[in-house]
């Protein structure tokens, strides 16, 4: 196993916690060679590590609290021994590279702000997500951060979402699009309408102008500017309609002998589609903004989506993605003082 600092993983966060969180941390140590802290209950974690055989091949931090699914952010402040508030702290003082969790959205996000403190010139930190578009994916930010955002914040949005096209997937002078109800410069309310005048005249973004919901998997810009009330709520119909599509083709497919044949003979084809869109396959959305690599997983993640979790924020804190692109953000703000 690498000697590098563990990935702390949140043992208690999430709809199927902690069986299914230490299962995927398991996997992660014995199919990735990733090293895993869990940080929870130790008689609950160290139970679930026992039904697979682990309890000597992941470590243990101690938490003595945790938030629940339906808490937000004032839940941070009510509970500051809670297992993602132990988890960013590990991060913090340097014995963890990362944080992973599939807990609240809103607890994750205020309790990272609390413990791990925003990037110098950033407002608000932002959810990244990747969209599975060609040839690289789409990022869309902020998609669930914050449910009201400023004009400036959604350039420091499109900024951040740039910054990390580039160091994350290698895409130079990223196109930028700003989410709305229409193509013209004019669509949208006040916030978006002056968004929209200042990314015109950003330096260092190339703007592609406004995009529609339609967009988001056509790959027409690279990055996608939004609040965090719209971008979540985008989020999850796309995620929705493709589980329904899919759904539907399944159908279909088991309708006739003819069907079924045509679909044994496109069999390869139709599991690299479905693993392209499965939205588990991509580990998980990053919190962009802070002071320590964090991966927000999908509530409802299992086994596999925790351990491709860990694995990305493995990845990204061993390329420095995450504080590169705070330097930039950083460098910006000197820069331009935008925000």
């Amino acid at each position: 196993m690498s000697e590098s600092r563990p990935i702390a993983l949140d043992a208690m966060g999430g709809d199927h916690a902690p069986q299914e969180i230490v299962a995927g941390a398991v996997h992660a140590v014995r199919e990735r060679g990733l090293p895993v802290v869990l940080v929870g209950s130790p008689r609950i974690v160290y139970e679930a590590l026992a039904d697979h055989d682990a309890t000597k091949e992941v470590p243990i931090v101690r938490a003595e609290e945790a938030l629940a699914m339906d808490e937000g952010a004032l839940a941070s402040l009510r509970r500051p021994r809670s297992s993602i508030a132990i988890a960013c702290h590990l991060v913090r003082r340097g014995d963890a590279s990362a944080v992973v969790s599939a807990g609240s959205t809103a607890g994750i996000v205020a309790t990272g702000r609390l413990r791990l403190k925003a990037q110098q010139g950033v407002l608000r930190p932002a959810i990244a997500v990747a969209l599975p578009t060609l040839p690289t994916p789409t990022l869309l930010l902020d998609a669930g951060a914050n449910a009201e955002a400023k004009p400036e914040m959604l350039v420091q949005f499109a900024h951040l979402g740039a910054a990390y096209a580039e160091l994350a997937y290698g895409i130079q002078s990223p196109r930028i699009g700003l989410l709305t109800i229409g193509s013209e410069a004019e669509k949208g309310n006040k916030v978006v309408k002056r968004a929209h005048e200042l990314l015109q005249g950003s330096p260092g973004l190339e703007f592609a102008g406004n995009v529609e919901g339609h967009d988001l998997l056509t790959g027409k810009v690279n990055v996608i500017t939004t609040d965090g009330f719209t971008g979540n709520v985008a989020l999850k119909t796309m995620e929705g309609a493709v589980r329904y599509a899919f759904s539907e083709l399944r159908e279909t497919i088991n309708d006739s002998r003819l069907a079924r044949l045509g679909a044994a003979m496109q069999r390869s084809r139709l599991r690299e589609l479905r693993r392209r869109l499965d939205a588990e396959a991509y580990g998980g959305a990053v919190l962009l903004g802070l002071n320590g690599t964090v991966v927000i997983a999908h509530g409802s993640s299992k086994a596999p989506a925790i351990s491709a979790a860990c694995q990305l924020a493995a990845d990204l804190s061993a390329d420095g993605v995450v504080a590169e692109t705070g330097e930039r953000i950083a460098a910006t703000h000197r820069s331009h003082r935008l925000w």
